[in-house]
């Protein structure tokens, strides 16, 4: 069996070939995506162990708040004059400090550098090598309060060069510096693509506002010095929450925030490529289906020569294996190109990661593999099960096609699968569960799949009708064709139905998240004039001086400014933002439910109405809070709103957020404004702060959907993967179509069919086919969109949109896209040679 198995592949070369291709994409992207996430790691790792290989202890505050991120905790800073008696301990060799916080460079052009504010950082400069995480590669480190060093990628990108002058953006207007130095940080040009300006300490505590104050303090031990003496006797000189931690905690710290951001990133894109191979699936099983329904004849002779049903069985199987094995094993080879290439396509998303030499991992050719060979082999089974059912008697028949009428117990399981699938994806979203969302629209789609040939002569009937009667004899027979094997029609369609159902479930979940953010700004925003920063997402702080600038501006006659900070509620940390009471009632409207809207004045905390209602807290109840500045103490609850994305879910009047927060930076300022034209005295008014952009409400809703229509754009690029696998399995079904229908083919062509009208035909039944996956899969799509914004609604999505136009742009691309699946095996048919096919069997 081992031979027949073997040549039977050889033999059919072509047919297994259009296979391996749905198999070969997804586990390239599956072998992309762990080269481009295991380089990332090895790039950070490499990059944290050079910058702490040298640091022995970090003295820094303790955090404030319980995190699982302690590399990003809140905490207090240090007073400088606790270097001196941490030099004077026994065994102590080097030790500095330092800070780091906001600074911006400005381009030649006069943009801010870095299109995310979080995305630039100032620090100050350590001169001494052993402690320092920065290297001089070209001119000398800043000497002077006007000296500063910047980062070697922002310098090549830019076109700095040492002795140029540069614009630097801080808490307040722009400065000029000069550029003493171009820098590396450890070993790589930049870290992680956020732009370094390092000034002297003195300069760096006076931009971060620290003057007299270190965020850290680095500690060299001498050598041979008992490290485990060196940090007691550094904690002995420590004030209350002050601690000193080992160089390898910090390291290790750091790592495992890398790791974890970097899970996300990596899961995100692994979903798509198992997205991708689910579709293949369905690409897998129709072909083997096909080609068990075609060999009838010869596995029937295989039965009557003395094989066995499990021999049969295993001969399917070993198949399936073989293409799954070989299309895995090169998928797994084209995993450098699909890194490089996944990298490419997210940088044209406006996603820059860091650069490294690629890291191939033994875990990703056994990972890739056993997906790849696993679906293959699955997919399988079901056609295989048929084999073995073939009867002897089949062999002495002149064709033996399968049968195509629909069984009970087909139905019966793909109303189950539908059912329970439709029961976990809901589940799913009622927890939040992604996994068993997951689990529940593959279970969803399979059982639509079973479930589909009920449908398909009907559907593929009416679909077919107008190309009938616009094509003629071609079109009908296209269409007839279509009607004539209902399973296979749906089988054949059903990877495209999963590829547009995913489409549609996120085209709805775009629009209804577009149009909420309007709707957030139009409900709850009456300030003609939106003042934020300049990045591309319109997030980060910026200088407190915009505000005191913008509400001298004449014409403007209200204004609140927006802050923002994290804090401590019931043992969870959560994001409070603040405005100015005074004039809110001009610029903002709350919707408050219960309460008063006052009581912000009174210093009372305002809740939105789902963190109310789900911590079960109502107006006069008392609450535990805690602020990094002040500690532990008591709010009252003086009011709920109206949840709103915008507002967030918990607000307080600025004076007392300015009270338990130190120098806060604002994250946005509202202007109600008498007249049209104050827009431009604004942005007259602020062209010394580059970093800010004035918009109108307007230009902040278009803001706002631009945003969301980048993540949509980048979703359907990695969904496109999957659709373009479910064309191959059109182009597969229809290839095969052709060899099976090859003396039917010469006959027309016999009885007087032109090559143009065979084109047509098979033209016209793959675009019924397509339109007959994508009709299926807009409804379950749309549905499934719906069931996912619903399950938002407390998260800001308070609108639901199903764009039509959309849905019918689909259907349009769907018969487009089917059009042009079906130009090769069309060619084929045509070019057959009639007396050559007349006498094929």
């Amino acid at each position: 069996m081992r031979k027949i198995t073997i040549k039977g592949l050889l033999a059919h070369k072509l047919r297994l070939a259009l296979t391996a291709i749905s198999i070969i994409l997804g586990v390239t992207f599956i072998s992309g995506t762990y080269v481009l996430t295991d380089t990332l790691h090895n790039t950070f790792y490499g990059l944290i162990g050079t910058i702490y290989k040298n640091i022995d202890f970090q003295v820094r505050g303790v955090a404030q708040f319980p995190t699982s991120n302690a590399a990003n905790a809140v905490r207090d800073p240090l007073p400088d004059s606790l270097l001196s008696p941490i030099l004077r301990v026994p065994g102590v060799e080097a030790a500095d400090g330092g800070v780091s916080g906001y600074a911006q460079f400005v381009a030649p052009d006069g943009k801010p550098i870095a299109n995310n504010a979080e995305a630039t950082l100032g620090i100050s400069f350590d001169p001494d090598s052993k402690i320092s995480e920065l290297r001089i590669v070209k001119g000398s480190a800043p000497t002077s309060s006007r000296d500063v060093v910047m980062d070697a990628a922002t310098a090549k990108k830019y076109h700095f060069s040492v002795g140029q002058q540069v614009r630097v953006l801080t808490d307040g207007p722009a400065h000029n510096f000069t550029i003493s130095g171009i820098a590396q940080y450890g070993t790589a040009n930049s870290l992680a693509g956020v732009t370094l300006a390092a000034f002297t300490l003195p300069t760096a505590q006076q931009i971060v506002d620290e003057v007299g104050q270190f965020d850290t303090i680095n500690v060299v031990t001498q050598p041979g010095a008992d490290k485990v003496d060196v940090q007691r006797a550094i904690a002995n000189v420590l004030p209350p929450g002050v601690e000193v931690v080992t160089g390898q905690t910090v390291q290790n710290e750091q790592t495992t925030s890398i790791d974890k951001a970097l899970s996300f990133f990596s899961t995100a894109l692994l979903v798509f490529a198992l997205i991708a191979l689910f579709v293949g699936g369905f690409t897998i099983f129709n072909t083997f289906s096909i080609i068990v329904g075609q060999r009838t004849r010869e596995l029937a002779l295989l039965r009557v020569v003395g094989a066995t049903r499990r021999q049969l069985f295993r001969s399917v199987l070993a198949e399936a294996a073989i293409v799954g094995t070989v299309s895995s094993a090169i998928g797994v080879g084209l995993g450098v190109v699909a890194a490089i290439g996944i990298e490419a396509l997210l940088r044209g998303f406006g996603i820059t990661l860091p650069s490294g030499s690629l890291v191939f991992e033994t875990r990703t050719v056994v990972v890739c593999l056993a997906v790849g060979v696993g679906v293959t082999i699955i997919s399988a089974i079901g056609p295989a099960r048929r084999a073995v059912r073939i009867p002897p008697i089949a062999a002495l028949r002149e064709g033996q096609s399968e049968s195509d009428v629909p069984s009970r117990g087909r139905f019966l399981w793909g109303g189950a699968l539908a059912v329970v699938g439709t029961a976990l994806v809901g589940a799913g979203l009622a927890k939040p569960a992604i996994q068993l969302v997951g689990l529940g629209a593959a279970s969803l789609f399979v059982g639509v799949a079973m479930l589909a040939p009920a449908v398909a002569r009907p559907l593929s009937s009416a679909i077919g009708r107008p190309l009938a009667l616009a094509l003629g004899e071609a079109g009908k027979l296209g269409r007839e064709n279509s009607m004539r094997s209902p399973r296979r029609t749906a089988q054949t369609a059903s990877a495209l139905m999963v590829g547009l159902a995913l489409v549609s479930a996120i085209s709805v979940y775009g629009a209804s998240a577009k149009k909420s953010a309007t709707s957030s700004v139009d409900d709850t925003v009456t300030a003609n004039l939106i003042v934020t920063n300049a990045s591309s997402s319109g997030s980060g702080n910026f200088s407190a001086a915009v505000t005191r600038v913008v509400s001298t501006v004449p014409g403007v006659t209200a204004s609140t400014t927006v802050y923002g900070g994290q804090f401590e509620i019931r043992q969870s940390v959560e994001t409070i933002r603040a405005v100015s009471p005074q004039d809110l009632s001009n610029t903002v409207v709350l919707h408050v439910t219960s309460g008063s809207e006052q009581a912000l004045g009174a210093g009372d905390l305002l809740l939105d109405s789902t963190t109310a209602k789900s911590d079960d807290l109502s107006v006069g109840d008392t609450v535990p809070v805690k602020f990094a500045l002040t500690g532990p103490s008591t709010m009252r609850i003086g009011g709920i709103f109206q949840t709103n994305v915008l507002i967030g879910s918990y607000l307080v009047s600025d004076s007392f957020f300015l009270s338990h927060y130190q120098d806060p930076l604002p994250g946005g300022v509202l202007l109600k404004t008498d007249n049209n034209a104050v827009q431009e005295r604004v942005q007259a008014a602020l062209a010394p702060y580059p970093n800010v952009q004035v918009q109108s409400r307007a230009q902040f809703d278009k803001s706002q959907t631009a945003s969301v229509n980048t993540l949509l754009g980048l979703v359907y690029a990695l969904l496109g993967l999957a659709v373009i696998i479910a064309l191959i399995g059109i182009v597969n079904t229809l290839m095969l179509s052709v060899l099976e229908r090859t003396r039917e083919i010469g006959l027309l062509r016999a009885v007087g069919m032109k090559r143009r009208q065979i084109r047509t035909m098979i033209r016209s039944e793959s675009v019924i086919l397509a339109v007959f996956g994508a009709i299926i899969g807009t409804v379950i799509g749309t549905g499934l969109g719906v069931a996912l914004v619903s399950s938002l609604r407390s998260q800001g999505i308070t609108d639901t949109v199903v764009l039509v136009s959309s849905l019918l742009l689909f259907l349009v691309l769907s018969a487009v896209l089917g059009l042009l699946a079906a130009g090769w095996p069309a060619r084929r048919a045509a070019k057959l040679d009639v007396l050559a096919a007349i006498a094929a069997e």
